[in-house]
């Protein structure tokens, strides 16, 4: 179970990192696709949430094949997908964002549940 555990892992951790790299190299892209209004500001910090997914995508496949195990990089991975969730939602409520960026929404919270049952699994060995 912990070898499909792992690559489910580093499957979203990939793609964190191209919708991350997506995010930065064409935001109005983006932002248009999950129903927002674009401006220069928006993109810009749009832009520059990508860098911090690109890193973190890239921070959990460091922890997935590190010796040293490096739990602390699980758990925060797993905030971070935990937290982009709520933001999503919180922008559908208020109106930034359509109802299909709610796929977004379940995807960084499936993905914020398998980080902490991965960060669990490694816990324990």
């Amino acid at each position: 179970m912990k070898k499909y555990i792992s690559f489910a892992t580093l499957i979203i951790s990939v793609s964190t990192i191209i919708s991350g790299l997506l995010q930065i190299v064409a935001p109005g892209f983006v932002l248009r696709f999950i129903g927002a209004q674009v401006s220069l500001p928006l993109a810009h910090l749009f832009a520059t949430l990508g860098l911090f997914m690109a890193i973190f995508g890239g921070m959990m496949i460091h922890a997935l094949y590190s010796s040293a195990g490096n739990q602390a990089a699980i758990l925060w991975s797993s905030f971070q997908k935990f937290g982009a969730c709520l933001a999503v939602v919180a922008g559908i409520l208020h109106g930034v964002f359509s109802i299909v960026a709610g796929t977004v929404a379940a995807f960084d919270l499936l993905s914020g549940i398998l980080f902490i049952y991965y960060y669990n699994l490694r816990k324990r060995s």
